[in-house]
């Protein structure tokens, strides 16, 4: 699970200041605010984790990625090639991570990592992305047990690199003192390093780390794909329902055997189950199941019954809220556990009443469990609902969840450059620190109708003002 992330010269941000995430993270501004580009930076991380080139300092995308950001002067602030981008996260691990050093004898041990990156323009090829630098820091809750560091030596127009580390000695092989070379992507120590160290060895424990942190994060974009009425599936199990939510049905019915249960000592159920549940609780249907057509055909179709009806219907004969809704609440009972969900605008297309619902949702999510254990879920969500916010206040005000289970954080672009300010929510749900006009002018509006009202009453014919509807 991610704690701490902050971001500097990418896109929008000159510095998003240390963003202290939660298990539900809250994203909220105006359009082209920039809160979309936190995502989207964990997803380009992501897609260059995933990349088969281990030269490939960043993947900002292609085709068929979850994010195109363009190139390094397109995604950079103000897009001045000198700027350096940085950035720094800190996350928990499944397991405790342990290494032991073979020649002092020492043993070292932690429960979380944190990771910090500079990047920039090759000084003298500008076309060509360089690690500047990187370091790993290894904590047992608070306490720093090792940190190491990789940086390019200073005065060289290539790519060399030297590593250094607090409190663990690395020690030299008795070779030439080869100059180590190009990172790889973003984060990881080139082999060049077990080779020329004694007890460097643990280096690749960090790589993996990094790379199962990014294996744990989903992305579910803002626009949904549209339902068909009947669906192919081979048996396979897909990882996600994917960026659109084009394999929603092939993963309910891969996770037909999946029981979850809603929180501690809850029944649990199947997650076509669930989500039927949910979809009737958020007011949307009354009863949801997917059906096979015949044994001998794979093909499914996925029926609805609709509030005050008898009969089942098709998923594309219903409104189109259902059909935006469904990849998000699949998603979030079907990732597995200790996944990072990242979703744009969940709540797209609903009516105010189900999106305060969806809020509701999320928090069985964040409870739900598995096989026994907590699933440890955490949702990274960028919205536009107040309904869904005050939902969340409201359940954090009767104690339904702790307020340190949420974080929300407000776009403010009223000045330059940009800030991102952490919404200050006190146990009783309220926020401390509201932002002016955070869903508009609302007061504005209420005034501005009344006084509307009391001009055009004045204008009326008193005759008319004086008749009264029976």
């Amino acid at each position: 699970m991610l704690e701490r992330l902050q971001l500097k010269n990418f896109k929008g941000w000159k510095d998003t200041g240390e963003i202290k995430m939660a298990p539900i993270s809250l994203f909220f501004g105006v359009n082209s605010s920039g809160k979309s580009s936190i995502g989207q930076f964990l997803m380009m991380l992501k897609q260059t984790v995933e990349s088969p080139d281990r030269k490939t300092v960043f993947y900002p995308g292609g085709k068929n990625s979850a994010v195109q950001l363009g190139s390094y002067r397109e995604m950079v602030f103000q897009r001045n090639p000198h700027h350096k981008i940085a950035f720094t996260y800190r996350w928990s691990l499944p397991e405790t991570l342990k290494c032991k050093d073979i020649v002092s004898g020492r043993s070292y041990s932690g429960n979380k990592l944190e990771f910090e990156a500079e990047v920039a323009l090759n000084e003298a090829r500008q076309h060509l992305l360089q690690v500047q630098d990187f370091k790993y820091r290894l904590f047992d809750e608070e306490r720093q047990s090792l940190s190491i560091t990789l940086a390019s030596k200073a005065g060289k127009r290539e790519n060399e690199y030297e590593i250094s580390a607090e409190q663990y000695d690395l020690l030299r092989k008795k070779m030439r003192a080869w100059a180590l070379r190009q990172a790889v992507r973003f984060y990881g120590f080139p082999d060049e390093v077990i080779a020329y160290y004694q007890n460097a060895e643990f280096v690749q424990e960090l790589n993996l780390a990094q790379e199962m942190l990014f294996k744990s994060i989903y992305y579910l974009g803002p626009l949904r794909s549209r339902v068909d009425r009947l669906y192919t599936w081979s048996g396979n199990t897909p990882e996600s329902v994917g960026f659109e939510g084009e394999n929603t049905v092939a993963a309910i019915l891969a996770a037909r055997d999946r029981k979850i249960g809603l929180g501690y000592r809850k029944r649990t159920k199947s997650i076509e189950e669930i989500i039927a549940q949910k979809l009737t609780e958020m007011g949307l249907v009354e009863a949801f199941k997917v059906n096979r057509l015949s044994e001998q055909r794979q093909e499914y179709e996925v029926k609805v019954k609709t509030r005050g009806s008898i009969d089942w219907v098709d998923l594309p004969d219903v409104g189109f809220g259902i059909s935006q809704v469904l990849p998000v609440l699949v998603e979030c009972f079907h990732a597995p556990s200790g996944s990072i969900i990242l979703m744009e605008q969940p709540e797209i297309h609903l009516h105010p009443r189900a999106q305060a619902a969806l809020a509701d949702v999320m928090i069985d999510v964040i409870n739900s469990r598995e096989n026994g254990a907590d699933r440890n879920i955490q949702l990274v969500i960028e919205t536009h609902s107040e309904h869904f916010l005050r939902r969340l206040q409201r359940r954090i005000a009767e104690g339904l969840i702790p307020r340190n289970k949420v974080s929300a954080y407000f776009a403010d672009i009223s000045r330059t450059p940009a800030t991102l300010r952490a919404l200050q929510i006190d146990m009783f749900g309220n926020i401390r620190n509201w932002p002016e006009n955070f869903f508009g002018d609302e007061m504005g509006d209420i005034t501005g109708q009344a006084l509307a009202a009391m001009r055009t009453r004045m204008l009326q014919d008193p005759t008319e003002q004086s008749e009264t509807p029976e």
